[in-house]
């Protein structure tokens, strides 16, 4: 490893955290957590509602967080959650009319911001972003679950 391959993992990892700063900033200035952003956004954009664990898988978040979010949604009535015949264990969360109405604005704008900050890079720029981005995780999950470093 060069001095310059540390130099360059310092500044993407510190884009990176600029990037959660600013999605941490964002939801509070709308008097929300990041996390709940994050849940409300994936059920904002499912019309037909979904599982709990289907939100963890989509957020990255754990059970516990995402049932903490549920609950509190539930309790401000932003959410139903209905039992799925096939499975009782299973059940699905469905923003309300309520829940669409209290993030819809929230939610939007981050999405447009999003979409218009790619659309700001060429096809090709797109392509390289994404595909990096998605090398540098598949490596950096194989070496962060290695037991010790080499």
């Amino acid at each position: 490893m060069t001095k310059e391959d540390r130099k360059n993992a310092y500044l993407y990892c510190k884009f990176r955290d600029e990037q959660f700063a600013l999605y941490d900033e964002y939801a509070k200035r709308h008097g929300m957590l990041m996390k709940t952003l994050l849940v409300v956004n994936a059920l904002f954009y499912a019309k037909d509602g979904m599982t709990q664990a289907e939100i963890c898988r989509r957020t990255f978040q754990s059970k516990q967080t995402v049932n903490l979010i549920i609950k509190n949604l539930l309790s401000d009535c932003y959410v139903t959650v209905t039992e799925m015949p096939e499975n009782k264990r299973s059940k699905i969360i469905q923003m309300t009319e309520t829940g669409r109405a209290y993030c819809e604005k929230v939610v939007r704008h981050i999405t447009w911001a999003e979409d218009t900050a790619m659309s700001m890079l060429t096809p090709e720029e797109q392509k390289q972003l994404i595909d990096l981005s998605r090398i540098f995780t598949e490596n950096l999950t194989l070496l962060v679950n290695q037991e010790a470093e080499d």
